[in-house]
């Protein structure tokens, strides 16, 4: 473990700085800028999913957990943030984390709503924070997010009232406080949870926080949510494939796909129809879960669609709506 900054930072070079609040969250700023293409009326404020980080590793060499997203929209004029939340705790939990810098972001910014951007277990926290503070919120979108579960966490919980259970908590719970120290912060400085968080995303336990947390969330079985509801205009997007690239070492999204209810038509975590809320952008990318973040290292299928360049896209949607 001692070797972990260095390791993680040897991995990638950046080029941008960063100012963090209180709550954890860091503005990501280029050095230059080279066009208005991203620049939203508001701040894009992004939610990283279930083991999730912002950097691992020192602030000159280290892995970002949007790898090459967020600088891109920065030279795109965004006024990009990335927020950081306990990597294994419940939805809740999770989503007052994400709450407590959205404030944050607000007053340092004077901006009067920022839009929101989530990856898988983050789709759940901004969906929180969507509920809660609707007046302060311009969008919400949900990336490859299980809004309605995944049958692979109902598979890990079952270890529930097993021998397994509890070096099964121990070990991700370590894991957990592990993510948090290679962020250059005290590993206890955040709550962790990987029993909860398990079962946050089990197919009763999203079921349960969508009926609460119901704005944006579908009605069907695998339709679209509302456009928008109480101000907030809701969109997401997703992939369906598995194993898009083999020298990628996210390559075992292979086998737990296979795990799923829809096994050819999900992302390795999140099935298609789990992962709808508000309108669909697009749900058939040429992506695993990982894939939509642009991990590992950019590593894809060089015939379909850059991950990096669909969040600029976005940016410019939101932006085109005044948002």
């Amino acid at each position: 473990m001692k070797y972990g900054s260095l390791i993680a930072g040897l991995l990638s070079i950046c080029t941008l700085s960063a100012t963090q609040t209180q709550a954890a969250a860091s503005h990501i700023n280029s050095t230059y800028v080279t066009s208005s293409y991203a620049k939203t009326k508001y701040p894009l404020v992004f939610a990283h999913g279930m083991g999730g980080w912002i950097r691992a590793g020192i602030d000159e060499l280290g892995v970002d957990y949007w790898y090459q997203i967020l600088p891109d929209l920065a030279r795109n004029g965004a006024n990009a943030w990335a927020t950081r939340v306990s990597p294994f705790n419940t939805s809740e939990v999770r989503g007052e984390q994400l709450l407590q810098q959205v404030e944050e972001i607000l007053a340092i910014t004077n901006a009067p709503k920022v839009n929101l951007l989530g990856h898988s277990h983050g789709g759940h926290s901004i969906a929180y924070v969507s509920n809660i503070l609707p007046d302060k919120i311009a969008s919400a979108t949900a990336i490859s997010s299980p809004l309605k579960g995944s049958p692979v966490a109902d598979l890990i919980v079952s270890v529930q009232g097993t021998p397994l259970e509890q070096p099964v908590v121990d070990l991700i719970n370590f894991g957990s406080k592990a993510i948090v120290w290679a962020q250059q912060q005290d590993p206890n400085s955040l709550p962790h949870d990987s029993l909860g968080a398990g079962k946050s995303l089990t197919l009763a336990g999203s079921k349960a926080f969508a009926q609460k947390y119901a704005l944006g969330m579908p009605k069907t079985a695998c339709g679209e949510g509302a456009d928008m509801e109480k101000g907030i205009y809701f969109y997401s997007f997703s992939g369906n494939s598995t194993l898009t690239n083999a020298l990628d070492p996210d390559s075992f999204l292979a086998a737990t796909g296979l795990l799923m209810q829809a096994p050819n038509d999900n992302d390795g975590l999140v099935s298609r129809c789990s992962a709808k809320y508000g309108k669909t952008v697009r749900d058939n990318y040429h992506w695993n879960h990982l894939d939509v973040i642009n991990q590992f290292f950019g590593l894809r299928s060089i015939f379909f669609f850059f991950s990096v360049a669909v969040y600029r896209q976005h940016a410019n949607r939101l932006k085109l709506q005044d948002l």
